[in-house]
Protein backbone atom coordinates (compact mmCIF):
# COMPACT_ATOMS: atom_id res chain seq x y z
CA UNK A 1 0.00 0.00 0.00
CA UNK A 2 1.09 3.35 -0.91
CA UNK A 3 1.76 6.49 1.72
CA UNK A 4 -0.58 9.09 2.13
CA UNK A 5 1.25 12.17 1.37
CA UNK A 6 0.28 15.37 3.04
CA UNK A 7 1.14 19.11 2.68
CA UNK A 8 0.84 19.98 5.99
CA UNK A 9 3.98 19.85 8.81
CA UNK A 10 3.56 17.26 11.14
CA UNK A 11 4.43 18.68 14.66
CA UNK A 12 4.84 16.29 18.09
CA UNK A 13 2.92 17.10 21.22
CA UNK A 14 5.56 19.03 23.02
CA UNK A 15 6.51 20.92 20.09
CA UNK A 16 2.91 22.20 19.42
CA UNK A 17 2.48 23.10 23.12
CA UNK A 18 5.19 24.99 22.98
CA UNK A 19 4.06 26.94 19.87
CA UNK A 20 0.80 27.82 21.76
CA UNK A 21 3.22 28.84 24.40
CA UNK A 22 5.03 31.68 22.70
CA UNK A 23 2.13 32.61 20.77
CA UNK A 24 0.09 33.17 23.80
CA UNK A 25 2.96 35.09 25.36
CA UNK A 26 3.78 37.26 22.52
CA UNK A 27 0.16 38.00 21.87
CA UNK A 28 -0.47 38.86 25.67
CA UNK A 29 2.59 39.65 27.32
CA UNK A 30 1.33 42.71 29.03
CA UNK A 31 -2.84 42.30 29.83
CA UNK A 32 -4.73 43.82 32.79
CA UNK A 33 -7.86 41.64 33.79
CA UNK A 34 -10.78 42.32 36.30
CA UNK A 35 -12.69 39.62 37.62
CA UNK A 36 -13.90 38.25 41.02
CA UNK A 37 -11.43 35.80 43.05
CA UNK A 38 -12.48 31.76 43.53
CA UNK A 39 -10.66 28.72 44.65
CA UNK A 40 -8.08 30.72 46.36
CA UNK A 41 -4.99 29.25 47.93
CA UNK A 42 -1.75 29.57 48.89
CA UNK A 43 0.76 26.33 48.37
CA UNK A 44 3.17 25.22 50.70
CA UNK A 45 5.71 26.91 48.43
CA UNK A 46 4.92 30.31 49.34
CA UNK A 47 3.32 30.86 45.68
CA UNK A 48 -0.69 31.87 44.92
CA UNK A 49 -2.87 29.84 43.06
CA UNK A 50 -7.06 31.18 41.89
CA UNK A 51 -9.17 31.74 39.57
CA UNK A 52 -10.52 34.99 38.27
CA UNK A 53 -14.08 34.68 36.84
CA UNK A 54 -16.90 36.71 35.85
CA UNK A 55 -20.58 35.73 34.71
CA UNK A 56 -19.58 33.98 31.54
CA UNK A 57 -15.74 32.62 32.26
CA UNK A 58 -13.04 32.00 34.06
CA UNK A 59 -9.37 32.36 34.17
CA UNK A 60 -6.86 29.98 36.28
CA UNK A 61 -4.03 32.71 37.39
CA UNK A 62 -0.96 32.28 39.64
CA UNK A 63 1.24 34.65 41.86
CA UNK A 64 4.73 33.84 42.25
CA UNK A 65 6.02 33.90 46.01
CA UNK A 66 8.78 36.54 45.22
CA UNK A 67 5.55 38.37 43.48
CA UNK A 68 2.92 37.38 46.55
CA UNK A 69 5.29 39.20 49.13
CA UNK A 70 4.79 42.67 47.61
CA UNK A 71 1.42 42.27 46.94
CA UNK A 72 -0.48 45.58 48.78
CA UNK A 73 -3.66 43.55 49.56
CA UNK A 74 -3.98 39.66 50.78
CA UNK A 75 -6.32 37.80 48.29
CA UNK A 76 -9.85 36.31 49.25
CA UNK A 77 -12.41 34.58 47.84
CA UNK A 78 -15.27 36.70 46.52
CA UNK A 79 -12.82 39.82 46.41
CA UNK A 80 -13.24 41.80 42.96
CA UNK A 81 -9.60 43.03 41.79
CA UNK A 82 -7.78 44.34 38.78
CA UNK A 83 -4.93 42.21 37.77
CA UNK A 84 -2.06 43.04 35.84
CA UNK A 85 0.48 40.04 34.00
CA UNK A 86 0.86 38.16 31.16
CA UNK A 87 -0.90 35.21 29.79
CA UNK A 88 0.68 32.05 29.50
CA UNK A 89 0.13 28.01 29.01
CA UNK A 90 0.77 24.96 31.30
CA UNK A 91 1.74 22.35 28.51
CA UNK A 92 1.28 19.93 31.25
CA UNK A 93 -2.29 19.97 31.12
CA UNK A 94 -2.98 21.86 28.00
CA UNK A 95 -4.16 24.74 29.66
CA UNK A 96 -3.61 28.88 29.88
CA UNK A 97 -3.14 31.11 32.63
CA UNK A 98 -2.56 34.36 33.87
CA UNK A 99 1.15 35.41 35.71
CA UNK A 100 -0.35 37.91 38.12
CA UNK A 101 2.44 40.59 38.77
CA UNK A 102 0.08 43.32 40.33
CA UNK A 103 -3.19 43.44 42.16
CA UNK A 104 -5.24 45.88 43.42
CA UNK A 105 -9.30 46.24 44.10
CA UNK A 106 -11.58 47.27 41.46
CA UNK A 107 -12.77 49.99 42.67
CA UNK A 108 -13.39 52.39 46.57
CA UNK A 109 -16.53 50.11 46.80
CA UNK A 110 -15.15 46.95 46.54
CA UNK A 111 -12.49 48.32 49.17
CA UNK A 112 -14.80 50.07 51.28
CA UNK A 113 -16.63 46.65 51.58
CA UNK A 114 -13.23 44.95 52.34
CA UNK A 115 -13.12 46.97 55.44
CA UNK A 116 -16.39 46.89 56.58
CA UNK A 117 -16.45 42.97 56.43
CA UNK A 118 -13.01 43.07 58.39
CA UNK A 119 -14.88 45.27 61.13
CA UNK A 120 -17.68 43.09 61.24
CA UNK A 121 -15.54 39.97 62.04
CA UNK A 122 -13.05 41.82 64.58
CA UNK A 123 -16.15 43.72 66.44
CA UNK A 124 -17.68 39.89 66.60
CA UNK A 125 -14.34 38.73 68.25
CA UNK A 126 -14.66 41.35 70.90
CA UNK A 127 -11.68 43.57 69.63
CA UNK A 128 -13.78 46.94 69.58
CA UNK A 129 -15.83 46.33 73.15
CA UNK A 130 -15.71 49.61 75.33
CA UNK A 131 -14.39 47.62 78.06
CA UNK A 132 -11.13 47.03 76.42
CA UNK A 133 -10.04 50.69 76.44
CA UNK A 134 -8.06 51.90 79.31
CA UNK A 135 -7.80 55.22 80.45
CA UNK A 136 -4.73 57.33 79.36
CA UNK A 137 -2.24 58.93 82.12
CA UNK A 138 -3.24 62.28 83.01
CA UNK A 139 0.51 63.34 82.51
CA UNK A 140 3.15 60.73 80.67
CA UNK A 141 6.32 60.57 81.51
CA UNK A 142 7.40 59.13 78.39
CA UNK A 143 5.74 59.60 74.86
CA UNK A 144 5.94 57.13 72.25
CA UNK A 145 5.11 57.91 68.30
CA UNK A 146 4.61 55.94 65.86
CA UNK A 147 4.63 57.64 62.03
CA UNK A 148 7.05 58.55 59.31
CA UNK A 149 9.81 60.35 60.45
CA UNK A 150 10.27 62.83 57.65
CA UNK A 151 6.59 64.02 56.97
CA UNK A 152 4.79 67.16 58.83
CA UNK A 153 3.10 64.75 61.30
CA UNK A 154 5.83 64.46 63.70
CA UNK A 155 6.81 68.27 63.21
CA UNK A 156 3.65 68.96 64.24
CA UNK A 157 3.13 66.76 67.69
CA UNK A 158 6.58 67.98 68.61
CA UNK A 159 5.77 71.57 68.44
CA UNK A 160 2.49 71.15 69.99
CA UNK A 161 3.70 69.04 73.18
CA UNK A 162 6.63 71.42 73.31
CA UNK A 163 4.01 74.67 73.44
CA UNK A 164 1.72 72.69 76.10
CA UNK A 165 3.73 70.70 78.53
CA UNK A 166 7.09 69.36 77.20
CA UNK A 167 8.00 65.64 77.64
CA UNK A 168 10.66 63.28 76.64
CA UNK A 169 9.13 61.75 73.38
CA UNK A 170 10.85 58.42 71.47
CA UNK A 171 9.98 58.16 67.96
CA UNK A 172 9.77 54.55 66.34
CA UNK A 173 9.92 55.17 62.30
CA UNK A 174 8.04 53.51 59.95
CA UNK A 175 6.31 54.21 56.76
CA UNK A 176 2.76 54.80 56.69
CA UNK A 177 0.98 53.82 53.26
CA UNK A 178 2.34 51.25 50.59
CA UNK A 179 4.03 47.98 50.63
CA UNK A 180 5.44 47.09 54.09
CA UNK A 181 3.87 49.61 56.21
CA UNK A 182 0.89 47.17 57.89
CA UNK A 183 4.36 44.67 59.15
CA UNK A 184 6.59 48.19 60.43
CA UNK A 185 3.40 49.13 62.12
CA UNK A 186 2.59 46.37 64.16
CA UNK A 187 6.18 45.77 64.53
CA UNK A 188 6.44 49.51 66.03
CA UNK A 189 3.57 49.20 68.24
CA UNK A 190 4.73 45.31 69.72
CA UNK A 191 8.54 46.76 70.20
CA UNK A 192 7.01 49.34 72.41
CA UNK A 193 5.82 47.46 74.39
CA UNK A 194 8.33 44.86 74.62
CA UNK A 195 10.24 47.55 76.46
CA UNK A 196 11.33 46.65 80.18
CA UNK A 197 10.37 48.70 82.55
CA UNK A 198 13.85 50.74 84.59
CA UNK A 199 16.19 49.59 81.50
CA UNK A 200 18.44 51.55 79.26
CA UNK A 201 15.35 52.84 76.86
CA UNK A 202 12.56 54.47 79.01
CA UNK A 203 9.36 52.63 78.32
CA UNK A 204 6.53 55.21 77.15
CA UNK A 205 3.26 55.70 79.18
CA UNK A 206 1.52 56.61 76.04
CA UNK A 207 1.57 55.73 72.74
CA UNK A 208 0.57 58.13 69.40
CA UNK A 209 0.38 56.24 65.90
CA UNK A 210 -0.11 59.30 63.65
CA UNK A 211 -0.23 59.59 59.62
CA UNK A 212 -1.45 62.68 57.61
CA UNK A 213 -4.93 62.65 55.64
CA UNK A 214 -4.83 60.70 52.03
CA UNK A 215 -6.90 58.64 49.60
CA UNK A 216 -8.66 55.77 51.30
CA UNK A 217 -5.84 53.32 49.24
CA UNK A 218 -3.19 55.41 51.35
CA UNK A 219 -4.60 54.74 54.93
CA UNK A 220 -5.30 51.01 53.90
CA UNK A 221 -2.19 50.06 56.03
CA UNK A 222 -4.37 51.13 59.40
CA UNK A 223 -6.65 48.67 58.14
CA UNK A 224 -5.30 45.73 58.03
CA UNK A 225 -5.87 43.09 60.60
CA UNK A 226 -2.43 42.59 62.10
CA UNK A 227 -2.41 46.05 62.74
CA UNK A 228 -5.95 46.45 64.60
CA UNK A 229 -4.63 43.40 66.76
CA UNK A 230 -1.49 44.75 67.66
CA UNK A 231 -3.68 48.14 68.93
CA UNK A 232 -6.20 46.12 71.18
CA UNK A 233 -3.54 44.38 72.13
CA UNK A 234 -1.37 46.85 73.37
CA UNK A 235 -0.19 47.34 77.13
CA UNK A 236 0.79 50.87 76.83
CA UNK A 237 -2.42 52.87 76.74
CA UNK A 238 -3.26 53.77 72.65
CA UNK A 239 -3.94 56.90 70.59
CA UNK A 240 -4.45 57.11 67.10
CA UNK A 241 -4.45 60.09 65.15
CA UNK A 242 -4.61 58.60 60.81
CA UNK A 243 -5.72 61.04 58.47
CA UNK A 244 -8.29 64.17 59.13
CA UNK A 245 -11.37 64.35 60.92
CA UNK A 246 -13.38 62.88 58.60
CA UNK A 247 -11.20 59.62 58.04
CA UNK A 248 -11.62 56.99 59.78
CA UNK A 249 -9.73 53.16 59.95
CA UNK A 250 -9.92 49.93 62.26
CA UNK A 251 -7.29 51.09 64.31
CA UNK A 252 -9.68 54.36 65.42
CA UNK A 253 -12.22 51.40 66.71
CA UNK A 254 -9.16 49.59 68.56
CA UNK A 255 -7.33 52.39 69.62
CA UNK A 256 -7.78 53.58 73.63
CA UNK A 257 -8.85 57.14 72.35
CA UNK A 258 -9.50 58.53 68.42
CA UNK A 259 -7.94 61.89 67.90
CA UNK A 260 -9.26 64.02 64.79
CA UNK A 261 -5.75 65.04 63.49
CA UNK A 262 -2.32 64.38 65.01
CA UNK A 263 -2.18 67.53 66.55
CA UNK A 264 -5.51 66.82 68.81
CA UNK A 265 -3.61 63.93 69.55
CA UNK A 266 -0.65 65.81 71.39
CA UNK A 267 -3.22 68.18 72.82
CA UNK A 268 -4.77 65.00 74.44
CA UNK A 269 -1.30 63.39 75.89
CA UNK A 270 -0.53 66.71 77.70
CA UNK A 271 -2.26 69.01 79.75
CA UNK A 272 -1.20 72.89 79.53
CA UNK A 273 1.20 74.07 81.94
CA UNK A 274 -0.01 77.30 82.61
CA UNK A 275 -3.56 76.38 83.48
CA UNK A 276 -2.28 73.14 85.10
CA UNK A 277 -0.17 75.39 87.11
CA UNK A 278 -3.47 78.22 87.61
CA UNK A 279 -5.38 75.02 88.48
CA UNK A 280 -2.90 73.74 91.55
CA UNK A 281 -2.77 77.31 92.71
CA UNK A 282 -6.48 77.55 92.89
CA UNK A 283 -6.74 73.90 94.37
CA UNK A 284 -3.98 74.76 97.04
CA UNK A 285 -5.62 77.91 98.29
CA UNK A 286 -8.66 75.96 98.59
CA UNK A 287 -7.35 73.46 100.30
CA UNK A 288 -5.64 76.10 102.57
CA UNK A 289 -8.94 77.97 103.23
CA UNK A 290 -10.37 74.39 104.23
CA UNK A 291 -8.09 73.42 106.72
CA UNK A 292 -8.12 77.11 108.25
CA UNK A 293 -12.11 76.61 108.40
CA UNK A 294 -11.86 73.65 109.77
CA UNK A 295 -9.15 74.69 112.42
CA UNK A 296 -11.33 77.58 113.30
CA UNK A 297 -14.51 75.91 114.01
CA UNK A 298 -12.25 72.82 116.17
CA UNK A 299 -10.92 75.63 118.04
CA UNK A 300 -14.88 76.95 118.67
CA UNK A 301 -15.64 73.15 119.74
CA UNK A 302 -12.94 73.14 121.93
CA UNK A 303 -13.82 76.38 123.92
CA UNK A 304 -17.66 75.20 123.77
CA UNK A 305 -16.57 72.18 125.81
CA UNK A 306 -14.16 73.97 128.05
CA UNK A 307 -16.52 76.22 129.08
CA UNK A 308 -18.99 73.20 129.89
CA UNK A 309 -16.28 71.54 132.12
CA UNK A 310 -15.24 74.12 134.21
CA UNK A 311 -12.60 75.47 135.97
CA UNK A 312 -9.82 72.56 136.25
CA UNK A 313 -8.38 74.11 139.14
CA UNK A 314 -11.69 74.40 141.24
CA UNK A 315 -12.14 71.01 140.42
CA UNK A 316 -8.86 69.81 141.29
CA UNK A 317 -9.35 71.84 144.74
CA UNK A 318 -12.43 70.27 145.34
CA UNK A 319 -10.91 66.75 144.85
CA UNK A 320 -8.36 67.47 146.78
CA UNK A 321 -10.85 68.41 149.40
CA UNK A 322 -12.91 65.32 149.36
CA UNK A 323 -9.62 63.33 149.60
CA UNK A 324 -8.15 64.95 152.83
CA UNK A 325 -11.98 64.33 154.52
CA UNK A 326 -11.20 60.56 153.60
CA UNK A 327 -7.99 59.99 154.76
CA UNK A 328 -9.41 62.42 158.30
CA UNK A 329 -12.15 59.92 158.43
CA UNK A 330 -10.33 57.00 157.63
CA UNK A 331 -7.37 57.57 160.29
CA UNK A 332 -10.16 58.05 162.90
CA UNK A 333 -12.24 55.25 161.74
CA UNK A 334 -9.19 52.68 161.72
CA UNK A 335 -8.55 52.34 165.97
CA UNK A 336 -12.29 51.95 166.17
CA UNK A 337 -12.26 49.02 164.02
CA UNK A 338 -9.91 47.10 165.43
CA UNK A 339 -11.25 47.63 169.29
CA UNK A 340 -14.42 46.38 167.89
CA UNK A 341 -12.95 43.43 166.36
CA UNK A 342 -10.46 42.71 169.00
CA UNK A 343 -13.69 42.61 171.54
CA UNK A 344 -15.39 39.86 169.07
CA UNK A 345 -12.34 37.84 169.49
CA UNK A 346 -12.17 37.84 173.10
CA UNK A 347 -15.66 36.78 173.72
CA UNK A 348 -15.66 34.04 171.18
CA UNK A 349 -12.23 33.14 172.86
CA UNK A 350 -14.45 33.01 176.53
CA UNK A 351 -16.63 30.34 175.19
CA UNK A 352 -13.81 28.63 173.34
CA UNK A 353 -12.35 24.94 175.67
CA UNK A 354 -8.95 24.97 176.28
CA UNK A 355 -6.52 22.27 174.94
CA UNK A 356 -6.28 20.35 177.63
CA UNK A 357 -9.69 20.27 178.46
CA UNK A 358 -10.23 18.88 174.92
CA UNK A 359 -7.53 16.23 175.39
CA UNK A 360 -9.10 14.96 178.81
CA UNK A 361 -12.75 14.67 177.43
CA UNK A 362 -11.68 12.88 174.72
CA UNK A 363 -9.52 10.23 176.74
CA UNK A 364 -12.35 9.51 179.70
CA UNK A 365 -14.22 8.92 176.30
CA UNK A 366 -12.08 6.42 175.37
CA UNK A 367 -11.77 4.87 178.49
CA UNK A 368 -15.07 4.66 178.13
CA UNK A 369 -15.76 2.47 174.87
CA UNK A 370 -12.47 0.52 175.89
CA UNK A 371 -14.53 -0.75 179.15
CA UNK A 372 -17.63 -1.95 177.03
CA UNK A 373 -15.38 -3.13 174.71
CA UNK A 374 -13.77 -5.71 177.17
CA UNK A 375 -16.75 -6.68 178.00
CA UNK A 376 -18.28 -7.47 174.82
CA UNK A 377 -15.45 -9.86 174.48
CA UNK A 378 -16.09 -11.64 177.39
CA UNK A 379 -19.77 -12.41 176.51
CA UNK A 380 -18.87 -13.39 173.14
CA UNK A 381 -16.18 -15.68 174.50
CA UNK A 382 -18.35 -17.37 176.93
CA UNK A 383 -21.00 -17.91 174.39
CA UNK A 384 -18.31 -19.65 172.03
CA UNK A 385 -17.63 -22.58 174.79
CA UNK A 386 -20.63 -22.82 175.43
CA UNK A 387 -21.46 -24.13 172.33
CA UNK A 388 -18.53 -25.82 171.91
CA UNK A 389 -19.65 -28.11 174.78
CA UNK A 390 -22.88 -28.69 173.27
CA UNK A 391 -21.11 -30.36 170.30
CA UNK A 392 -18.85 -32.08 171.66
CA UNK A 393 -21.49 -34.00 173.72
CA UNK A 394 -22.71 -35.25 170.48
CA UNK A 395 -19.65 -36.79 169.11
CA UNK A 396 -19.18 -40.96 169.98
CA UNK A 397 -16.10 -42.09 170.59
CA UNK A 398 -14.06 -44.26 168.07
CA UNK A 399 -11.19 -46.70 168.16
CA UNK A 400 -8.12 -45.11 167.51
CA UNK A 401 -6.25 -48.37 165.55
CA UNK A 402 -9.29 -47.78 162.96
CA UNK A 403 -8.21 -43.91 162.57
CA UNK A 404 -4.75 -44.95 162.06
CA UNK A 405 -5.96 -47.58 159.41
CA UNK A 406 -8.13 -45.45 157.32
CA UNK A 407 -5.65 -42.39 157.09
CA UNK A 408 -3.27 -44.38 156.06
CA UNK A 409 -5.20 -45.49 153.35
CA UNK A 410 -5.99 -41.91 152.41
CA UNK A 411 -2.19 -40.86 152.40
CA UNK A 412 -1.25 -44.10 150.22
CA UNK A 413 -4.02 -42.78 148.13
CA UNK A 414 -2.82 -39.00 148.44
CA UNK A 415 0.79 -39.92 147.38
CA UNK A 416 -0.32 -41.60 144.57
CA UNK A 417 -2.43 -38.79 143.35
CA UNK A 418 0.79 -36.83 143.75
CA UNK A 419 2.78 -38.96 141.69
CA UNK A 420 0.73 -38.94 138.76
CA UNK A 421 -0.07 -34.76 139.33
CA UNK A 422 3.55 -34.30 139.66
CA UNK A 423 4.13 -36.13 136.45
CA UNK A 424 1.60 -34.53 134.05
CA UNK A 425 2.85 -31.18 135.81
CA UNK A 426 6.23 -31.35 134.63
CA UNK A 427 5.64 -32.64 130.79
CA UNK A 428 3.63 -29.10 130.66
CA UNK A 429 6.41 -27.62 132.17
CA UNK A 430 8.98 -28.94 129.95
CA UNK A 431 6.88 -28.25 127.06
CA UNK A 432 6.09 -24.57 128.17
CA UNK A 433 9.68 -24.22 128.74
CA UNK A 434 10.57 -25.21 125.18
CA UNK A 435 8.07 -23.02 123.77
CA UNK A 436 9.18 -19.97 125.49
CA UNK A 437 12.67 -21.19 124.79
CA UNK A 438 11.93 -20.67 121.02
CA UNK A 439 10.08 -17.42 121.03
CA UNK A 440 12.52 -16.22 123.25
CA UNK A 441 15.24 -17.34 120.92
CA UNK A 442 13.31 -15.19 118.18
CA UNK A 443 13.48 -12.45 120.46
CA UNK A 444 17.57 -12.43 121.06
CA UNK A 445 19.05 -9.61 119.35
CA UNK A 446 21.35 -12.24 117.90
CA UNK A 447 18.60 -13.28 115.05
CA UNK A 448 18.38 -9.29 114.00
CA UNK A 449 22.47 -9.11 114.01
CA UNK A 450 21.98 -12.35 111.40
CA UNK A 451 19.55 -10.01 109.48
CA UNK A 452 22.50 -7.27 108.69
CA UNK A 453 22.03 -4.98 111.88
CA UNK A 454 24.63 -4.09 113.84
CA UNK A 455 24.60 -3.62 117.92
CA UNK A 456 27.14 -0.46 118.95
CA UNK A 457 28.28 -0.23 122.79
CA UNK A 458 29.74 2.43 124.84
CA UNK A 459 33.28 2.10 126.19
CA UNK A 460 31.50 1.07 129.35
CA UNK A 461 29.81 -1.45 127.37
CA UNK A 462 26.14 0.09 127.37
CA UNK A 463 24.24 0.19 124.21
CA UNK A 464 23.91 3.60 122.33
CA UNK A 465 20.26 4.03 121.17
CA UNK A 466 20.83 7.54 120.14
CA UNK A 467 23.50 9.42 117.68
CA UNK A 468 23.26 12.10 119.87
CA UNK A 469 24.38 10.44 122.61
CA UNK A 470 28.09 9.92 120.89
CA UNK A 471 30.79 12.62 120.62
CA UNK A 472 34.00 12.62 117.69
CA UNK A 473 36.84 10.64 118.95
CA UNK A 474 34.66 8.48 121.33
CA UNK A 475 35.68 4.57 121.66
CA UNK A 476 32.87 2.15 120.54
CA UNK A 477 32.36 -1.17 119.97
CA UNK A 478 30.42 -2.49 117.07
CA UNK A 479 28.76 -6.40 117.00
CA UNK A 480 28.43 -8.14 114.18
CA UNK A 481 26.38 -11.55 113.25
CA UNK A 482 30.27 -13.39 113.52
CA UNK A 483 32.10 -10.68 115.65
CA UNK A 484 32.89 -8.02 117.56
CA UNK A 485 35.74 -5.04 116.38
CA UNK A 486 36.34 -1.87 118.00
CA UNK A 487 35.71 1.60 116.37
CA UNK A 488 35.49 5.24 116.60
CA UNK A 489 33.31 8.15 115.93
CA UNK A 490 35.16 10.71 113.58
CA UNK A 491 31.92 13.36 113.16
CA UNK A 492 29.22 15.32 115.13
CA UNK A 493 26.43 13.03 115.30
CA UNK A 494 23.05 13.86 113.68
CA UNK A 495 19.99 13.87 115.09
CA UNK A 496 17.57 11.92 113.26
CA UNK A 497 13.33 11.86 114.21
CA UNK A 498 13.10 7.71 114.29
CA UNK A 499 10.90 6.25 111.46
CA UNK A 500 7.36 5.38 111.72
CA UNK A 501 7.53 1.44 112.00
CA UNK A 502 4.54 0.74 109.82
CA UNK A 503 1.20 -1.11 111.13
CA UNK A 504 2.24 -4.66 109.59
CA UNK A 505 5.83 -4.82 110.96
CA UNK A 506 6.01 -6.06 114.42
CA UNK A 507 8.83 -4.35 117.19
CA UNK A 508 12.12 -6.35 118.24
CA UNK A 509 10.71 -5.24 121.74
Amino acid sequence: MSETTHNLPEFSVSELSFALKRTVEQAFDRVRVRGEISGFKRAASGHLYLMLKDADACLDAVVWKGTAMRLGIKPEDGMEVVCLGKLTTYPGRSKYQMIIEQMELAGEGALLKLIEDRRKRLAAEGLFDAGRKRPLPTLPTVIGVVTSPTGAVIRDILHRLADRFPRHVLVWPVLVQGEGAAQQVTAAIQGFNRIEPGGPIPRPDLLIVARGGGSLEDLMAFNEESVVRAAASSEIPLISAVGHETDTTLIDFASDWRAPTPTAAAERAVPVRAELSVRLADLGARLAGAMQRGLDDHAKQVKSLGRALGDPSQLIGAASQRLDDRAERLRLALPRFLAERSGQVNSLGARLLSPREMVQGACHKLEILLRRLVTVEAKDRAERERRLDRASAHLRPQPILLKVEECGRRTADLGRRLERIGSEVTVRAEADLVRVGKLLDSYSYERVLERGFVLVRDKSGAPVTEAAALKPGEKISLRFADGERSATTDGEAQKRKPAKTPAEQGTLI
